[in-house]
């Protein structure tokens, strides 16, 4: 391993002058580092060693033991039974082990972690044990109270015959990006790991629903997921979840659940509660640069409605497909808070306004928030784009024609026996796709032979010159995209904003 040393220089943080005394007698001589003592930064501790020997009692080691299932690679030779993998090409089961971190909330034993750290690691695997490890080396069998995983966090317990040092969530509502925080953990397993930096940026979101990370620069590593992040008072304002790295080392970029949302969370699960949170029924996309120029708005200022779920609040409310959501109950939808979270907040049962925009068009409607369902039943509602939307497709026949068009999309109007053949609704209306030139921004958003393209510019189309005028009114307003509203069998139709032909 190689190891980089640094010498901070007196200069670099503004510390003492050194003393150094010239003499021809060597034996007078004063060392470089004799007396020497670097001031601190403004509004930093000289040093956080009484604070670290205060808070690291409650910082624990967790350990799960698994059971994984394997498949036997020699299955069905004559190698099967001599590598002991078991009869008949059967799976068998090996012992696994993960390590992570946690912290201890309160002195009858309850601890806050990851749900990924105490959750088994592979399909077909499930956890059989979790162990806590003290700083003081005592271990303690601990049982799963709750879980989330919507957030990854999870809640365990402890039984222990004497009360436990333990520490409490503060406020990350007030954190600012510029902030001291110290993380501890257990980073490949080195127990009691203490890092130091500052908080990089708030409100980051890495791509899950709710994400509302704070982002540091305080080393965190494997391992170091489900410690505390801690704040110049000693309080817990993030759990440690995340990391960015290319070579799965630390870069400098770490994220933690910040405790605002973590805190009433394990509030809920600590008293054996699940989490539950307001569901409006509604398909959205973000408002990124394409989607955004299409409708001729400012991008990640709201949220696009790719779909509505029949008979719930938002389809109560008269919300539609292709409405653009601003703001809910006042807060306004941005990527540092989107709507998914927003909603998600809300009571439910609760009725909240909702601000929209329909055609360019401001309108205000109420609706009534309900239960968000479980994760399959989700599943069988979402909307979101095949991943064939978003793959490129190689040319495809009558690429030529398709080359001369506006968009780089050749199509024809939608015939009864076409709408027989493509297994579609028999009131579709609409034009089929006949080819796409891969070179195109439809292209290589996955366009294809045999897509309906229902609606341009939130316009009915039924012939190749109602799609060219559409993209002409587009242009004409400056715009460089078009949103399409595309059906592709077997599939909810989907809103695509597709780039204009450079002239």
């Amino acid at each position: 391993m190689r190891y980089a040393y640094a010498i901070t220089g007196a200069l670099l943080l503004g510390g003492t002058a050194i003393a150094v005394t010239s003499s021809p007698n060597v034996g007078a001589q004063t060392a470089q580092n004799e007396g020497m003592q670097a001031a601190a930064p403004a509004g930093a501790p000289a040093s956080l060693a009484d604070m670290v020997e205060k808070l690291q009692p409650a910082v624990v080691n967790i350990s799960t033991r698994q059971r994984v299932q394997v498949q036997n690679p020699f299955a069905g030779t004559p190698f099967g039974d001599l590598f002991g993998q078991g009869q008949g090409g059967q799976p068998q089961t090996r012992q696994a082990q993960s390590l992570g971190s946690g912290f201890i909330i309160s002195a009858d034993g309850y601890i806050v972690t990851n749900n990924h750290v105490v959750s088994a690691g592979a399909e077909g695997a499930s956890v059989d044990s979790i162990t806590v490890t003290l700083t003081n080396r005592e271990e303690y069998s601990a049982r799963l109270i709750g879980r989330d995983p919507a957030t990854d966090i999870a809640v365990l317990k402890i039984d222990a015959k004497k009360a436990l040092p333990f520490v409490k969530f503060g406020d990350s509502a007030k954190a600012r990006v510029g902030d001291w925080v110290i993380a501890i953990g257990n980073p490949f397993a080195l127990s009691g790991t203490v890092t130091a930096g500052i908080i990089s940026a708030v409100h980051r979101g890495t791509g899950g629903t709710y994400d509302k990370f704070i982002q540091t620069d305080a080393s965190i590593n494997q391992g170091n997921s489900g410690g505390p992040m801690f704040d110049m008072r000693g309080n817990v304002i993030g759990i440690n979840s995340q990391i960015l790295s290319p070579s799965g080392g630390n870069v400098g970029i770490g994220f933690a659940i910040p405790s605002e949302q973590a805190a009433p969370i394990v509030d809920t699960l600590r008293r054996g509660q699940s989490v539950k949170r307001g569901y409006l029924g509604i398909q959205i996309s973000p408002l990124g640069e394409d989607l955004a120029d299409s409708l001729g708005l400012a991008k990640n200022r709201g949220e696009f409605v790719q779909g509505v779920e029949p008979g719930k609040g938002a389809d109560r409310a008269g919300i539609k497909a292709g409405d653009v959501i601003v703001s809910v109950a006042g807060q306004e939808v941005t990527p540092d808070q989107n709507l998914s979270s927003i909603v998600a907040s809300q009571p439910i049962g609760s009725r909240v306004p909702i601000v929209l925009l329909r055609n360019g068009q401001r309108q205000t409607v109420t609706a009534i928030v309900g239960e968000r369902p479980s994760e399959d039943e989700l599943n069988r509602f979402a909307q979101s784009q095949d991943e064939d939307f978003n793959q490129q497709q190689d040319n495809q026949p009558g690429g030529a024609q398709a080359a001369q068009q506006s968009l780089g999309i050749s199509a024809i109007p939608l015939t009864p026996n076409i709408t027989r053949q493509l297994g579609l609704a028999t009131d579709t209306r609409g034009i089929v796709i006949t080819a796409v030139d891969a070179s195109t921004d439809a292209g290589s958003k996955g366009l294809r032979r045999g897509d309906v393209i229902i609606t341009a510019n939130n316009r009915p189309v039924t012939s190749q010159a109602d799609l060219d005028a559409q993209v002409k009114a587009v242009s004409s307003q400056g715009r460089s995209a078009i949103l399409l509203q595309v059906l592709r069998r077997g599939q909810p139709a989907v809103f695509l904003p597709v780039r204009l032909r450079d002239k």
